[in-house]
């Protein structure tokens, strides 16, 4: 735990000392042991950074609204107190959409960029999503939020097969506090970072489910065009939380890239 920025933010630290770091952000209403299996991939070869978001996992909530540069902020302060000067930067859905921003922002800080089921920028009806979401937690509270969330980031055949995973991600919606679910939802209506994404010179890997309703193959292909030398890996049999659903592709897609960056 770090005082960041006024607040107590969680934080974990592991992998190999003296590696290259990598740091990883997790989505809306997750926290930081959305990434457990990517670490264990990648722990031999990476000084590794986890965190909750404000107001998410063990992090302090503090009182909406939040912004992205707020966010980012949050992850340049925690970099510091660290003692990170430079690292990877792997994030999922909020967590992606940062890592677009920290890349226009901070791009001399990060040795490259991989943003996961993350659209850069947000239309009418994704800005009403989150409105939605809103006012659903007002009313009924964090749990009235699970079911229909796992009906949007999961795939018809995981939700019939119901596999263990998707209780640790409902235990994670669950556990958000509503002020920082709700902070995180105002952020995410300002989503707008894909006038400048031209402008991101580190090596960028963007990777999305097949199926992602929210950032679908589609406007991510779109994404990587607009950045220079970005690569683009659509994981199949996966919706939102890809590196959770199809975690087999999503990790070889994402070890392979750093490998290209790196080697090995």
């Amino acid at each position: 735990m770090a005082k960041i920025n006024g607040f107590n933010l969680n934080y974990k630290v592991e992998g190999k000392q003296g590696a290259p770091w990598i740091t990883f952000s997790h989505a809306l209403c997750n926290n930081l042991s959305l990434w457990d299996a990517q670490a264990e991939v990648l722990k031999d070869r990476f000084q590794i950074l986890r965190y909750d978001h404000r107001g998410h996992g063990q992090s302090e909530p503090t009182p909406a609204p939040y912004t992205f540069p707020m966010l980012i902020a949050d992850a340049i302060a925690l970099w510091d107190h660290v003692g990170i000067e430079k690292s990877h930067w792997c994030g999922l859905s909020i967590g992606g959409m940062m890592g677009y921003g920290m890349a226009q922002e901070h791009g001399n800080r990060m040795l490259s960029l991989i943003a996961c089921d993350s659209r850069p920028d947000a239309p009418p009806d994704y800005q009403a999503y989150f409105q939605y979401r809103i006012d659903t937690a007002r009313a009924k509270g964090m749990e009235g939020l699970v079911e229909p969330t796992i009906e949007r980031w999961f795939t018809p055949d995981t939700r019939a097969a119901n596999p263990p995973m998707l209780d640790k991600v409902r235990n994670m919606i669950r556990s958000t506090t509503p002020v920082g679910h709700e902070g995180c939802c105002e952020a995410l209506k300002t989503l707008a970072f894909g006038k400048r994404l031209g402008e991101i010179k580190v090596p960028t890997l963007i990777i999305g489910g097949a199926l992602d309703k929210g950032a679908p193959p589609e406007v991510l292909a779109e994404a990587a065009k607009a950045i220079p030398g970005a690569q683009h890996v659509v994981v199949p049999a996966a919706g939102h939380i890809s590196n959770m659903e199809n975690a087999a592709e999503f990790n070889k897609a994402m070890v392979a890239f750093l490998d290209k960056t790196v080697g090995k």
